[in-house]
């Protein structure tokens, strides 16, 4: 199949999730293409099978705010035209699905089909789209699309609900490489972890974009608890809005030398193992892929009892969950794996066997490619019946 696939190509999760499936589908065969406004930070721009086709914004006086939907609608239907898309595939519904279906008419005039699939992520559902301004648009988008899917359960009950959709929402969910993200040897691990703390000490990591929703100052409230029991490290790996508001509690607390900031990283894959858990206090988590991440490198989370956390991690088997701003909570269970070895150890295990048994991309990516099949089945049909009406 030749797939175009659009995403925000920033240090999150929905483009995480677009490109390691646009890297897997080029590594099955397929031609993808991505049409976003700068090249997804993942990608190196010398993976096989994949293009990557910039969308220019006109800087014209007129327009206070570029009008960045409308470029992208012109760039798919010229890029779905000259190389022959087979469909769209938009990550996030504002406006990328929008986008699409604009596409979708434009080359509908020119007497071809196009279709598209929308993946839901998040907050476009939980955040974004209930702001009365784009729940209409953002709504009507989502039913037009030829197909829909969402990263867990709980996404498609909520976007069920609050919009009302009643077109069927495949869930599929998030994935990882499970040859990608792997635990590291003993010896190679040991001489990471020395990079950050003595031998004797702990090290745990959280991974994010420091929005207010990822409550990165719980981690850091988290880990200066645990560091009062038990000496440890904590990496911070990401950037955003809430560097600075880490940044000073660490300071104020007096741990700043404990505290890493690594800043955006590309290759998360080599950091994760090095840790002993991974803090994930989110508000709200569709999924929780930086979790899965860890998971699939033996790192168990401590994390909130959130959204779609819950369909991944099994409370106390592979994983511990909290409330929400429970920072007592979560460092007393954190505390208590850090003293124990085979707690931790058996948990370890059970993390990385989920990742393996359920979330392992060579589970995943044939869920995408079977569901791309059925939506252009129907896309076939549906053209066929109005050319024979017609």
């Amino acid at each position: 199949m030749k797939i175009g696939i659009t995403c925000y190509p920033t240090y999150g999760g929905s483009g995480v999730v677009a490109t390691e499936l646009g890297i897997e589908l080029a590594r099955a065969g397929h031609q993808v293409h991505f049409i976003t406004y700068s090249q997804p930070f993942r990608l190196s721009g010398r993976e096989e099978g994949i293009c990557y086709h910039e969308v220019p914004v006109s800087n014209y006086p007129l327009f206070e705010y570029p009008p960045y939907d409308l470029a992208l609608a012109s760039r798919m239907a010229e890029v779905a035209e000259y190389y022959g898309l087979d469909l769209l595939h938009v990550h996030y519904a504002i406006p990328h699905s929008v986008s699409a279906l604009l596409a979708r008419q434009m080359l509908a005039v020119r007497g071809r089909h196009l279709p598209f699939v929308t993946t839901l992520h998040g907050t476009d559902i939980t955040l974004v789209g209930l702001d009365r301004s784009y729940l209409p648009i953002t709504q009507f988008s989502i039913e037009q699309s030829d197909g829909i899917t969402s990263i867990s359960q709980y996404l498609k009950d909520r976007t069920i609900r609050e919009f009302k959709i009643t077109s069927d929402i495949e869930v599929i969910p998030n994935f990882v490489n499970c040859d990608v993200y792997v635990p590291l040897p003993e010896e190679v691990r040991q001489a990471e972890r020395a990079r950050f703390a003595p031998s004797d000490e702990k090290i745990l990591i959280h991974l994010s974009n420091f929005r207010p929703v990822k409550r990165v100052t719980d981690a850091i409230e988290v880990f200066s608890r645990i560091n009062e029991r038990v000496p440890a490290h904590l990496l911070l790996v990401g950037d955003g809005p809430d560097r600075s508001a880490a940044e000073w509690l660490a300071l104020r607390k007096g741990i700043q030398e404990r505290v890493h900031f690594l800043g955006k990283q590309e290759s998360v894959n080599e950091l994760l193992p090095v840790a002993d858990l991974m803090l994930m206090p989110s508000e709200l988590e569709s999924f929780g892929l930086a979790a899965l991440e860890a998971m699939a490198c033996r790192v168990p989370s401590i994390a909130t009892r959130v959204g779609g956390v819950p369909e991944l991690i099994e409370e106390g088997v592979n994983g511990r969950l909290f409330p929400v701003g429970d920072v007592d909570g979560m460092a007393h269970a954190a505390i208590d794996l850090l003293s124990s070895p085979e707690k931790l150890e058996a948990m370890s295990v059970a993390a990385r066997q989920t990742a393996q048994k359920r979330f392992c991309s060579t589970k995943i990516i044939p869920l995408y490619e079977s569901f791309y099949a059925r939506v252009l089945e129907r896309a076939g049909a549906a053209a066929g019946s109005v050319s024979s009406s017609s």
